[in-house]
C-alpha cells in the first residue's frame, strides 16, 4: 500500500503547480539578464504608497493583484538566443497557448501567446517573445540585446496591461497585446 501511495504521489507531483517553468534554466545562464517577480513581491508592490489621488496607481494595483509571477529574460548572445527560441517552440508544442498576435518590423519579430482565462479579455498566461533586436538601436546600459522573453502568469486583464508596463518598466510591446480585441 505504501508503494502505491508513493508511486501515486510521484506521478501527481508535476500537477501540483510548482512555480518552476521550462524557462527557469535561463535564470542562471551566463549572457542572460533576468528579472523574476514573484507573487509576494507583487503583493508588496500593491500595498505600498498612497493610492487616493493616483488613478494610474489604482489601475496598476487592480491588475497586479491577479498576477502570480513575471519572468523576463534578455540576452545579447546569439547562441543563447537560439536556445531561447528552441525552448519557446518546445513550450508552445506542449502547452495550450494560442498565438494572440505577431509584429514584424525589419529584422525584429515580436510574438504574443496567451492561455485564455475564465473571463473575456482575461488570460492565465501571457508569453511575449522578441527576437532580432541586435540590429535595431535598442541600447540598455551599453548592451544591445538580441532576444527578450517575457512570461506572465495569473489572472491577467489584457485591457490593463499598459498600467503594468509603465509601472514596472516592462517592454512597451506588451501594450499592443492589451489593445487586441478578442
Amino acid at each position: 500500500m505504501k508503494k502505491i501511495t508513493l508511486i501515486l504521489a510521484i506521478a501527481l507531483l508535476p500537477l501540483t503547480g510548482f512555480s518552476q517553468s521550462i524557462f527557469d534554466k535561463f535564470e542562471d545562464m551566463d549572457h542572460v539578464g533576468s528579472v523574476i517577480v514573484n507573487k509576494g513581491m507583487i503583493d508588496l508592490l500593491t500595498t505600498i504608497g498612497s493610492l487616493e489621488d493616483d488613478k494610474e496607481a489604482k489601475d496598476f494595483v487592480e491588475m497586479a493583484r491577479g498576477i502570480d509571477g513575471i519572468k523576463v529574460f534578455i540576452t545579447e548572445n546569439k547562441g543563447v538566443a537560439a536556445d531561447m527560441s528552441a525552448t519557446v517552440r518546445k513550450y508552445l508544442r506542449s502547452s495550450s497557448l494560442e498565438e494572440l498576435m505577431r509584429v514584424k518590423d525589419k529584422d525584429v519579430n515580436v510574438k504574443f501567446y496567451i492561455r485564455n482565462g475564465k473571463k473575456k479579455d482575461h488570460v492565465t498566461e501571457l508569453l511575449m517573445f522578441v527576437s532580432g533586436l541586435k540590429n535595431m538601436d535598442v541600447d540598455v546600459n551599453g548592451r544591445k540585446f538580441e532576444t527578450v522573453l517575457v512570461s506572465m502568469t495569473g489572472d491577467i486583464d489584457l485591457n490593463q496591461i499598459s498600467a503594468l508596463t509603465k509601472k514596472m518598466d516592462l517592454p512597451q510591446e506588451l501594450n499592443k497585446a492589451g489593445k487586441h480585441n478578442r
